[in-house]
């Protein structure tokens, strides 16, 4: 009874303890708010102007803090108009703003400008809205802003039409976030790091000064895109390193086109404004419609690149994923899947996939799943797909036979799917036509032999939903991977609202780069709502759709077609700075792609336990040795998987840099870490310099033991302070030389 009424304090101790993380207050008499959130704060202001501006964005305040009134600055001259060097909450454009507008609107009696003036706010616990009202035309923006207990805050906007004739939105940015500003003479207080890259080389680190101008991060290709990343840290240029320093932070969750521009004003007022992309966007608000924008989320921490990786991670494990529990608790750890591309591709019979999965069973695999080509006539890439109906020559029992068996092995069924893309040599295509994107007069642009399906339309919605629930309906599926394999070239919408037979409104078509994810989301929320139990992975060529909207709704993203474990070390590096590693897809696989390098087995798998471990290898292929290997990583995964997935990340040294790389978790309650150690090759006999830990008890001994114990030259009853001050010695030599090392705390 005591040990029960122990845990209950501790639980609400717990409890009270996240509640007092987040707080939103307002001060009345000033007509300024704080927006509390982990060890930040955020506030704004109503400036003498009736104007709102940002006023702080830094380390969290007293609970009794107070700001100045908020007067609006002088006009610096003619030329400089104040709405241009004001720090505007929501700069829409008018009245002279000739910086980055977060709103840009037209209004039916010719006015294409926006002034934005305080109306109300309203209050919570941890919301906070402010609605602006526009001085002249019909149209309130209300602002909304939501404070997380991790140190995030979200914000995004609605933009409502409260007359009674249409509105044209240009630009609908999410939100505007200023940094501290600092004097003319500190023309370098800044630098941005950001993620670019291509298919199979995503997550590239880039890292520069910010320069006066603006730099534009952004995709058009309808969907998050593999060549940048709706992310952004900046740091000081004289403060901020991996272990310490400011870091201002953010992420976009619209798996959409979209833009974050980052300016840095003639006055050195540095502003990071994000939301739809505005490029070939267009938005009619009818009388008394409203829009919402995505989230824009953000935060700040003065513990380096580091910590704001952990701030991302440990928010997204509790506050994004969907299978979290609500108790606070993050979602269980990814299971180990067995993937049979590579060994079958799409030549494969059911009886050939019995057989892997035996062999995926014998390695302690948890999840079998079937890719490419179980479905129509697909046979080949150039066919079939947008027939989600059962290949008979394949299965001709139907899935239910190897579904059985894969069950009776141990491990639950998944299957892959793309059901946004169609063939034209498909049935769907030759009975739908109209179904694909398409414009007038203008030929198709296949890419991989598909065509996209406009998912903006109704019909192909409900097509879409209805086909995949009645696959997991029928079938005991538990994971879907969810593919998406080509870009937007010609987004056209000859059904969408106000387009009528023989008129085609171009404004009008231009909502399909929302409406059609709007769409994708209602799906992918009704499908959950259906099968609660059913997991999915975002895929699209590696990690073309990878972003907080679509981690809503999804459990883990496919991060790269490139399965070459060396490269791989780049990617997940740069992958780990904007997502938890909890959602980061990592194989060991037989094809190093696209180097075709030969990597050690073991090397394969220890780049790979980084994320959520896969397999992809052909295990027809396989020796005995190699099973035997496998199934000792696999095992030996299995023990570290909560700690490398949901715990606190290190990057200790980057693959960036040198030959030796090494990444560190340390468990959420402090019990275990865990270092993963990698050596490309050992250069003129020179030992492999010791790992310095962080992120431990100084005070507590650990016991240590190896993945190889004769990688590890040290005593098995290590301090923390030992571990953290002179470090681990490691036996690593030649080339593509890893280990795992554990660190287990002794109570």
């Amino acid at each position: 009874m005591l040990k029960q009424m122990v845990s209950l304090v501790l639980c609400a101790v717990a409890s009270s303890s996240l509640v007092a993380q987040v707080a939103v207050r307002e001060d009345a008499a000033k007509k300024t708010w704080f927006v509390s959130a982990g060890t930040m704060t955020y506030a704004v202001g109503v400036n003498d102007l009736g104007m709102l501006q940002s006023l702080y964005w830094g380390p969290k305040l007293p609970a009794n803090a107070a700001l100045p009134a908020v007067k609006a600055p002088p006009e610096r001259a003619s030329f400089d108009p104040q709405i241009s060097t004001m720090p505007m909450e929501y700069p829409a454009w008018g009245e002279g703003l000739f910086t980055e507008a977060a709103l840009k609107a037209d209004f039916s009696n010719g006015d294409r400008t926006s002034i934005l003036k305080f109306e109300s706010a309203k209050t919570s616990t941890d919301e906070l809205e402010i609605v602006l009202k526009d001085t002249a035309q019909p149209l309130r923006v209300h602002l909304y802003y939501k404070a997380y207990p991790e140190g995030v805050i979200a914000r995004w906007s609605r933009i409502e039409n409260t007359g009674k004739t249409p509105v044209q939105l240009e630009q609908a940015a999410s939100a505007t976030w200023t940094l501290p500003q600092y004097p003319e003479t500190e023309k370098s207080a800044y630098n941005l790091s950001w993620l670019t890259g291509m298919w199979a080389g995503e997550w590239q680190l880039h890292k520069e000064t910010i320069q006066a101008g603006e730099r534009v991060l952004e995709s058009r290709k309808g969907s998050t895109s593999h060549r940048a990343n709706p992310w952004f840290a900046i740091g000081r240029t004289d403060q901020t390193t991996e272990d310490a320093g400011p870091v201002w932070f953010g992420e976009l969750g619209w798996s959409g086109s979209w833009r974050m521009t980052v300016e840095d004003t003639s006055l050195h007022m540095v502003k990071v404004t994000g939301g739809f992309n505005p490029f070939d966007f267009h938005a009619t608000l009818a009388a008394g419609q409203s829009m919402e924008t995505p989230k824009f989320y953000a935060g700040y921490t003065d513990g380096g690149q580091g910590a704001a990786s952990r701030v991302l991670h440990r928010f997204q494990t509790d506050e994004i994923l969907p299978l979290r529990q609500r108790a606070g608790q993050p979602p269980k750890p990814r299971a180990i899947v067995y993937n049979s591309w590579e060994a079958t591709e799409m030549n494969f019979t059911d009886q050939m996939q019995m057989q892997l999965a035996e062999k995926a069973a014998k390695l302690g695999v948890e999840r079998f799943v079937i890719d490419d080509g179980w479905f129509g006539e697909r046979n080949d890439d150039h066919r079939g797909l947008g027939d989600w109906y059962l290949n008979k020559q394949k299965f001709p029992n139907g899935l239910k036979p190897l579904i059985d068996k894969v069950h009776g092995l141990g491990m639950d069924f998944g299957i892959w799917v793309e059901p946004e893309m169609v063939n034209p040599n498909s049935d769907l295509y030759r009975k739908h036509p109209e179904w694909a994107m398409q414009m007038p007069d203008r030929q198709h642009t296949e890419q991989r032999n598909q065509l996209l399906l406009n998912l903006a339309r109704e019909d192909v919605k409900e097509w879409m939903f209805e086909w995949l629930d009645k696959l997991v309906s029928e079938n005991d599926i538990a994971y879907l991977k969810w593919d998406y394999n080509r870009n937007w070239s010609e987004p056209g919408w000859d059904t969408a609202p106000g387009t009528s037979a023989g008129h085609r409104d171009v404004d009008a078509e231009k909502a399909i780069n929302v409406k059609y994810v709007q769409n994708l989301y209602e799906v992918l929320d009704r499908l959950r709502k259906q099968h609660p139990k059913l997991e999915i992975e975002s895929c699209s060529g590696g990690g073309g759709r990878v972003d907080l909207g679509i981690l809503e709704r999804t459990d883990e993203v496919w991060t790269s077609d490139n399965t070459d474990a060396l490269d791989r070390l780049d990617l997940q590096y740069g992958f780990s700075h904007a997502y938890t590693p909890q959602v980061m897809v990592a194989w060991t696989t037989d094809v190093s792609h696209p180097e075709r390098r030969g990597i050690p087995l073991q090397y394969r798998f220890v780049v790979a336990m980084q994320g959520a471990l896969g397999i992809g290898n052909n295990l027809n292929k396989f020796s005995d040795a190699d099973m035997a290997l496998s199934a000792k990583l696999v095992s030996f995964y299995k023990t570290i998987r909560t700690t490398v997935q949901q715990g606190a990340q290190y990057r200790l040294q980057s693959p960036l840099d040198r030959d030796e790389t090494q990444m560190e978790y340390v468990s959420r309650d402090g019990s275990q870490a865990v270092l993963l150690a990698y050596l490309h090759s050992q250069r003129l006999r020179v030992a492999y310099p010791p790992v310095r830990l962080k992120g431990l008890d100084a005070n507590a001994m650990y016991r240590v033991h190896a993945l190889d114990a004769a990688k590890y030259r040290g005593e098995q009853m290590v301090s923390g302070a030992v571990l953290m001050g002179a470090g681990v010695t490691l036996n690593m030599r030649d080339d593509y030389d890893s280990t795992v090392v554990v660190f287990e705390r002794v109570n």
